[in-house]
């Protein structure tokens, strides 16, 4: 009974092993080709890639057309004065004028030559009045008045101002002339007049210029002293009554000469300093 359980069970065994070896060497041969699958959706786009090397410059395009006008731009600073043209061509004569009516112009004389007479007069009372009284002296641009008030530069400057001009600036040598005279004139040896260091160079020495801030240019009337050895630590300028120039301490205190343009018109007439009690 023992031994035929035994062979039952041997034989099951071999069965199996038998039906497994089978198995594993149909698994193992490759199957038929199938049929092909569908196609798929549409998969969800990729991450962008890296740049690319830069292509070859392309052909120039074609011309485009002309673009409209732009706006009108700030109006330029003026620019400088230019030459004198040359003188043009004569024009033609005009038409003959009508004749005159005649006139009996005699009585008429008379009354202008009356007239040229007390105008004569009256120039001359102005320019005694001008000279004497109010001790004027004048160009065919400028006056000039000799102020006999003790004064600092600056508050020379400013007396001047106040008057309706500047400090006296002698720019040609007639001028310089004319303002030593009426110093010499009036008795004195020193003025200031609108002459002030403005900067200083590279060696210490100063750089002068007028009252109007312009340079000195063409005409300066330095003593030989003053022009071989210019002071450093002085920045105004003195008129002498010899006609040389000085250098002087601003803070000093002295007379000083005042300049009035003829162009200025006050209340109507020319331009005359404003009323002083200072007398030449």
């Amino acid at each position: 009974m023992v031994r035929l359980l035994m062979l039952c069970v041997f034989v099951a065994m071999f069965g199996y092993i038998s039906a497994s070896t089978e198995v594993c060497t149909n698994s193992l041969l490759p199957g038929a080709k199938g049929d092909q699958g569908e196609i798929g959706e549409v998969g969800d786009q990729g991450k962008l890639g890296k740049n690319g090397p830069p292509g070859l410059p392309g052909l120039a395009g074609e011309t485009g057309f002309k673009g409209e006008v732009g706006h009108t731009g700030k109006m330029g600073r003026i620019g400088d004065e230019g030459d004198k043209g040359d003188t043009g061509l004569d024009g033609p004569f005009g038409f003959k004028g009508k004749p005159g009516t005649t006139c009996d112009c005699g009585r008429y004389r008379k009354v202008v030559g009356q007239l040229d007479v007390s105008v004569g007069k009256l120039r001359k009372a102005v320019k005694f009045v001008k000279n004497v009284i109010l001790g004027l002296r004048e160009t065919e641009e400028r006056y000039y008045l000799l102020v006999k008030e003790s004064k600092r530069f600056r508050e020379a400057s400013l007396n001047c101002k106040l008057r309706g001009g500047t400090l006296a600036m002698p720019k040609t040598s007639n001028t310089n002339r004319l303002m030593a005279d009426y110093v010499s004139q009036a008795g004195l040896t020193r003025v200031y007049i609108g002459v002030q260091a403005q900067s200083k160079d590279n060696d210490g020495t100063s750089s002068y210029g007028y009252a109007d801030s312009s340079p000195l240019q063409g005409f300066a009337a330095w003593s030989q002293e003053q022009e071989l050895f210019p002071t450093t630590n002085s920045s105004c300028v003195e008129l002498l009554s010899t006609g040389t120039w000085g250098h002087v301490e601003c803070e000093t205190t002295m007379f000083f000469l005042c300049e009035f343009p003829k162009s200025r018109r006050r209340g109507g007439g020319r331009g005359t300093p404003a009323s002083t009690s200072s007398r030449a």
